[in-house]
């Protein structure tokens, strides 16, 4: 069964067994996005795409065509009868889609969603990705492959996958959601700077990434962040999240006793959440916050291999000023298996809640390359989940579970070489 709506998308039913019994099967109903500007692997993705609507009962729908577009549908339409959201594309698509379900859900039930106060409600909507982007970090981190016919299968069978949201703010008003990463210093830099070598395609990143390495720039600031509540979780604990996790099953529980004391004791989420701040402050290359491990083709252990994806926690990690080799030897660290964190310059927490505070100075290489790129900003920008926020003193407020996914978590046998929980 197809239903056609106005506008951007489809509501497409796939058929799905229920109860694990075959030949009994149940009809879900997901409001299909594709974005038309993807990159080109999208188009390797349609023929197989078609193939497996065919199989299903459902047909490719509708793209769009601006940014936000998908978002902006979401918070107009009525939703009502869909089990789901589909998107085809990357990290972008999603996040459009997440940006919509986050807010309209807000809007429903009456929470103040630009109130950095405020304790965020899940949705009861499901978001299924069809894989189509340049990095598909997303779906790296939470199937373990950009692979669209897992994916896809992912969403036939009905799994699902709770997933952390970080709420970034700035004076106490709500600026973006991010599932995977915030970066300030070398990765907004090579995002702004990249910005300007679009027609570059995706290479472009791998030219402003070599740029700002040269230049070894690095930034003051104060870094206040509240550490995560579980003390048996360390980003240094040799654990990785995988299918079934206990970890994140334990923080499923918590959520669930907390919702109860809250709703019983007419509290504030603050209220029985108030734990102490720790500041560092100094100069740094990077400030890096993940509340995934952040993986992709390039990286396929990500920025913080252990980070859990549905603990309530996020991984903050601090690269200090260092010397350009020094900094190489860490991002070299990222595609192998060396522990990318046992380097002196560089200290990784897990974390609940942060605050930054940019000092308006900027530390710039010496000698050619300084020269070279000489004429840069006093402070460097945000970059979240690959968009830019200019805004350099922020905050950011993990939520628990708050959006849920088409997917199980990366299975037990494609870890690495440290334990699986």
């Amino acid at each position: 069964m197809v239903e056609t709506v106005p506008g951007i998308c489809l509501s497409l039913s796939i058929p799905l067994e229920e109860g694990g019994k075959p030949g009994r099967f149940s009809r879900h109903r997901l409001l299909h996005s594709s974005n038309l500007l993807a990159s080109k692997a999208q188009l390797s993705v349609k023929p197989r795409l078609y193939s497996f609507s065919g199989r299903t009962g459902s047909r490719y729908g509708p793209e769009t065509t601006r940014a936000n577009q998908a978002r902006d549908h979401i918070l107009e339409k009525n939703l009502q009868g869909l089990d789901g959201l589909l998107c085809v594309g990357g990290d972008g698509m999603f996040s459009e889609l997440m940006h919509g379900l986050i807010g309209r859900t807000q809007k429903e039930t009456g929470i103040l969603e630009n109130c950095a106060d405020s304790a965020l409600v899940p949705s009861s909507l499901r978001i299924g990705i069809i894989p189509a982007g340049s990095t598909d970090c997303i779906c790296f981190a939470t199937v373990g492959t950009n692979d669209p016919i897992t994916s896809a299968l992912h969403i036939i069978v009905g799994d699902t996958q709770p997933v952390d949201v970080c709420a970034v703010y700035h004076a106490r008003t709500l600026l973006k959601y991010s599932v995977s990463l915030i970066g300030y210093g070398f990765y907004g830099d090579v995002l702004a700077d990249s910005d300007q070598y679009r027609w570059m395609g995706p290479c472009r990143y791998n030219y402003s990434g070599f740029k700002m390495v040269l230049l070894n720039r690095s930034y003051e600031g104060a870094v206040e962040f509240q550490l995560a509540e579980n003390p048996q979780s360390s980003p240094r604990d040799q654990t990785r999240c995988r299918t079934g996790c206990l970890v994140c099953s334990e923080s499923s529980e918590r959520l669930k006793e907390e919702s109860e004391e809250l709703k019983d004791k007419n509290l504030k989420h603050e209220d029985i959440h108030d734990s102490e701040w720790h500041t560092v402050e100094g100069t740094f290359v990077a400030v890096n916050i993940t509340c995934m491990c952040s993986a992709c083709s390039k990286s396929p252990d990500g920025l913080s291999p252990t980070a859990h994806l549905a603990d309530g926690t996020a991984d903050l990690i601090l690269v200090k000023k260092c010397s350009m080799l020094q900094f190489l030897k860490h991002l070299i660290r990222h595609t192998n298996q060396k522990d990318q964190f046992d380097l002196p310059f560089v200290e990784v927490y897990r974390i609940k809640a942060l605050k930054f505070t940019a000092r308006k100075t900027v530390s710039i290489k010496k000698g050619f390359f300084g020269r070279l790129f000489s004429n840069q900003p006093p402070h460097s920008c945000w970059n979240c989940d690959g968009e830019i926020l200019h805004y350099p003193s922020i905050s950011i407020k993990v939520h628990c579970q708050l959006v849920n996914l088409f997917a199980r978590g990366i299975e037990g046998g494609q870890s690495s070489s440290l334990f699986t929980c």
